[in-house]
């Protein structure tokens, strides 16, 4: 016969022998509980019994762990003292069925309130259903309702109970892990659906014009960065074009960007372009950025309804580069480039005339395109070499996407692997 196992109070953990004892100087007395998966790899497995038996006839044998030592015993006649002794190094809850719920008499028509009752009060621990010979069934439906097993109170002995309480704990453990897995890939996928969302859909309808765009983010698995950009037609005629960049990769710059950019787009679809645009776009910078530090840089081009012309403003950003048949690739002037947002009060960006001609491939980018690594050398692409990398791939007959994605491509094989920064690069094509 197995030996009775005594009811027992709470024990603190020092006084168990789980966790040493506090030392007079000890200044956090609120310290976290450890992972629970990680406690049962290097300490003893404390069980908790729920069941009430007036006789006392003892049901719990002897237990021993996999590595033969004891396993704790702590025993509840019902639910309000197990809430009491349901403490962080409980591995396991052994549960009498018969047990009523608090509230619910013996002839409740939910048989298994107690155990419903159990799995809300206890949701991290593993719980085994303990029923008696002729019913079996009940057992069956406590493990289809959450228990991890089921077992027959005439049955017990202490390798079995030994062996049930380990595998209830691996169980759970390996449930839990599932659940949090299943529940990353739906956050992901829901931030996979958001971020598509955000990203932007040129409003060209009427225009001549074909655009292209590329975007790699830095973000590991991320598909938005701090990177931005934008294209409309406003009723006049007009094609607006924008790309900016938020300082630093996280989501937070991500989220700025994307206010940026709507705004932008409101903005420019209310009539307002260069120094009046970028103003009202410094102030909601300033409200809504999280840290007086951040910035953006911007570069925005309004392209006359003729598309012979432009005016172009930079905010701190590199300037587009132009493509004609009749001359090769380079920079749009830059000397008159103003300060990027979010950096001086009451800055002024002036608006640049540019003549584009009759055929052209304007390239709008970030500077992610341009600050890679070239080789062993350590040296930067930099825009020159940017602009010789542009004019070869034009010679070799690449145009709008294919162009773009050589491009990226190019500058990170150069790179030697993935690029650090987040990439943007727009491409409007007018042909004659």
């Amino acid at each position: 016969m197995p030996a009775p196992v005594p009811r027992q109070r709470a024990i603190p953990a020092a006084e168990s022998g789980q966790a040493p004892a506090p030392s007079e100087n000890t200044a956090d007395t609120t310290r976290a509980a450890p992972d629970r998966a990680e406690t049962t790899a290097h300490t003893n497995l404390t069980l908790l019994l729920i069941e009430d038996d007036p006789g006392g006839s003892p049901i719990v044998p002897d237990l021993l762990d996999q590595a033969g030592k004891p396993i704790r015993v702590r025993t509840a006649r019902n639910l309000t003292e197990a809430e009491r002794l349901l403490t962080d190094d409980v591995h396991c809850i052994l549960l009498d069925l018969a047990l009523s719920a608090p509230g619910r008499p013996g002839g409740d028509d939910d048989e298994l309130a107690v155990l419903r009752h159990v799995l809300e009060l206890a949701p991290r621990h593993a719980v085994l259903a303990l029923t008696g010979a002729d019913d079996t069934e009940r057992g069956a439906e406590a493990v289809r309702v959450g228990a991890q097993d089921y077992l027959v109170r005439d049955e017990l002995d202490g390798r079995l109970l030994s062996r049930a309480i380990r595998y209830a704990v691996e169980r759970k453990r390996s449930e839990s892990a599932e659940r949090r897995l299943a529940e990353g890939r739906v956050r992901a996928q829901e931030n996979r659906r958001l971020e598509r969302g955000l990203l932007p859909t040129p409003l060209l309808e009427g225009s001549s014009l074909r655009f292209a765009a590329r975007y790699r983010p830095g973000r590991s698995r991320a598909l938005l960065g701090g990177d931005f950009y934008d294209v409309v037609r406003t009723p006049d005629g007009t094609v607006h074009a924008m790309i900016g960049d938020v300082c630093g990769h996280g989501p937070d710059e991500a989220a700025l960007g994307v206010e940026l950019r709507i705004a932008w787009r409101a903005l420019t679809l209310a009539g307002l372009c260069g120094d009046q645009l970028l103003g009202t776009l410094q102030q909601v910078l300033e409200h809504e950025r999280a840290d007086d530090e951040i910035f953006a840089t911007l570069c925005t081009v309004d392209i006359a309804p003729d598309g012979r012309r432009a005016g172009l403003c930079l905010a701190g950003h590199p300037s587009p580069l132009l493509a004609r048949p009749d001359l090769p690739a380079r920079l749009l002037p830059y000397d008159n480039n103003g300060p990027a947002l979010g950096l001086l009060p009451g800055a002024r960006w002036p608006r640049m005339q540019v003549e584009l001609g009759a055929e052209w491939s304007l390239m709008l980018y970030t500077d992610g395109l341009i600050e890679g690594r070239v080789g062993d050398s350590g040296e930067r692409l930099g825009q020159d070499g940017m602009v010789e990398m542009v004019r070869r791939q034009l010679s070799e007959g690449l145009r709008g996407e294919a162009l773009l994605r050589a491009a990226v491509n190019e500058v990170r094989n150069l790179n030697g692997g993935e690029l650090t920064d987040d990439v943007a690069v727009l491409l409007l094509d007018r042909t004659g």
